[in-house]
């Protein structure tokens, strides 16, 4: 067992408790505002949980994952003890009182602001004291990680980084600089005027500063997958890592081209240029790369362990993948989702084709399919792997596994595909009710009810996951089998210096990120004319 495993297991169990709180307001939001249902006739209860799944499912649980695994991988990769081990339990302790504290600030309706930081609208003090302490303490693993890099290269001289650890290394760097923006907004604009001390509010600074952290936020969600993808698929199915230099070239890809794209978020807000908004555009066109890249290695790695399994010709090592493996079952699904949900952000990255969807419920259907499908489906999966290391415990019983992944892989997918179909036909999102005895709406009812159904499903997995995990027990009979992750297929004799190490890629993304926010931020903060009145959300 891992010195670190009551650390890890802590952030693991905070974290997808959380995360079926988060299901149970999901499925309700939905089944009230479906046809099943009387309406509550109240929206601030809508808002109020629609703010608490969002801020559970896009703060807490990611970050939590992250920062668990994080600490796992400094362990099984680096092979020595966690550096810093007190200023771990610390950082995990300030996370669960700023989540405590702003959970208690939504639930005493203070905070229905959703899961964005977007003024004039502004939420209790506390709700973003509560965000700003699960960030420093998401800063603290930040620390830590490079701190334990440094510590294993001073012993290591010239030896290659494991790839899980370049993968989460350069997972906290993005981190650290992706949340800059938004600390800056929350402790510059919004504090002082949600504390009372000013009156009014730059609110189009204000976004422009939000957008620098929302959509980077993304790869910092996918960072723990991708390190999956490359670090434990190809083991877990029996196969080999097709290439580990496109695994690391894909890591800082992530570091260089997913920062300077946010404004692609504020194409429908006048206080931006037209010309930083094409520019945000191609840059996000060019954050595909890492995700094709990954996804041909994966294929790849795939293919080989169909191939060890016997596989010939073209596509035969299909037929003799172990499908059976529950891995091999959430690497396909989270592909399946992965692709859906890719093309429909090529959808909102463009800057014509966005005014026909922008702010409807394909945005919606968009990122539950990313975020919610292909990410979180790999957490499930990370979770698994690490169990027997965490607890001690045997294998996990194959069979509900399998069974829970199909669960969230179809809920997922009936919950979001009628969400683009209602989004194209003008359907708009952060709506509370919607009246289906109308005539022109009753033929969309049908819609929503299947989305109903599709939260109901996803609930039904997230419970089984919990039991899975809770249920677990421990061999005391044998240890667990020393974890490992995969091995390449063909190993390179050099890592180049660039592909072991950040000094260069950090520098890209700073300088990037300058470059495509810096004349938007000085322009808006010079404008005198710029600030609006504060709207506070629970005082009135």
């Amino acid at each position: 067992m891992l010195r670190a495993s009551k650390l890890v297991l802590a952030h693991f169990w905070v974290a997808f408790v959380a995360f079926v709180g988060a299901l149970v307001l999901g499925a309700w939001q939905m089944y009230i505002r479906s046809p099943l249902a009387t309406w509550v006739n109240n929206p601030e209860h809508y808002y109020r949980s629609v703010t608490a799944h969002g801020t559970v499912m896009a703060y807490v649980l990611p970050t939590l994952v992250a920062m668990g695994f994080g600490y796992a991988i400094v362990e099984l990769a680096l092979k020595k003890p966690l550096i810093g081990l007190r200023w771990a339990w610390a950082g995990f302790w300030l996370v669960i009182v700023g989540t405590a504290v702003a959970a208690v600030t939504m639930g005493l309706g203070k905070a229905s602001v959703l899961y964005t930081f977007y003024p004039p609208m502004l939420a209790s003090p506390f709700y973003y004291l509560g965000v700003v302490l699960v960030v420093v303490g998401s800063w603290i693993w930040v620390a830590l990680m490079s701190i334990n890099l440094r510590a294993w290269k001073k012993e290591n001289p010239g030896v290659p980084v494991p790839l899980a650890m370049f993968g989460n290394v350069a997972g906290a760097y993005l981190w650290a600089w992706t949340s800059l923006g938004a600390a800056i907004e929350v402790l510059v604009l919004i504090l002082p005027a949600s504390l009372g001390l000013t009156e009014t509010i730059n609110a189009g600074l204000a976004r422009v500063f939000f957008s620098w952290t929302l959509h980077a936020i993304v790869y910092f969600w996918l960072m723990p997958t991708y390190i999956a993808f490359y670090t434990i698929v190809p083991r877990a199915i029996g196969g080999r890592l097709y290439s580990d230099t496109m695994g690391r070239v894909a890591f800082v890809l992530f570091l260089v081209f997913s920062m300077p794209i946010g404004i692609h978020h504020l194409f429908a807000d006048p206080q931006v240029g037209s010309g930083f908004k094409f520019v945000h555009a191609v840059m996000t066109a060019m954050v595909s790369v890492p995700t094709l890249l990954t996804v041909f290695t994966i294929v790849a790695s795939v293919e080989i362990a169909g191939r060890l399994r016997g596989g010939t010709g073209l596509f035969g090592w299909l037929r003799t993948l172990p499908w059976n493996n529950p891995m091999m079952l959430a690497v396909t699904f989270s592909f399946v989702m992965l692709g859906f949900g890719g093309a429909g952000g090529i959808i909102n990255m463009s800057y014509q084709l966005n005014e026909t969807v922008h702010n409807t419920q394909w945005v919606t259907g968009h990122f539950h399919l990313i975020f919610g499908g292909a990410i979180v489906l790999m957490y499930f999966m990370i979770a698994y792997e690490l169990w027997p290391q965490l607890t001690g415990c045997g294998p996990l019983p194959a069979r509900l596994v399998r069974t829970q992944i199909w669960l969230w892989f179809v809920g997922m997918l009936v919950l979001s595909m009628p969400w683009h179909l209602v989004g194209l036909l003008g359907m708009p999102r952060r709506m509370a009710y919607y009246d289906y005895t109308h005539p022109e709406l009753q033929p969309q009812a049908w819609t929503v009810t299947m989305s109903a159904i599709g939260g109901f499903v996803l609930l039904a997995s997230g419970v089984l996951l919990v039991y899975i995990l809770a249920t677990a027990r421990r061999k005391a009979d044998a240890p667990a089998a020393p974890f490992s992750f995969s091995r390449t297929a063909h190993p390179a004799a050099h890592t180049p210096l660039a592909l072991n190490g950040f000094g260069l890629w950090v520098a890209m993304m700073i300088g990037l990120t300058v470059v495509n926010y810096g004349y938007p931020i000085l322009q808006l903060a010079l404008l005198k004319d710029a600030y609006v009145p504060v709207i506070p959300i629970g005082s009135r």
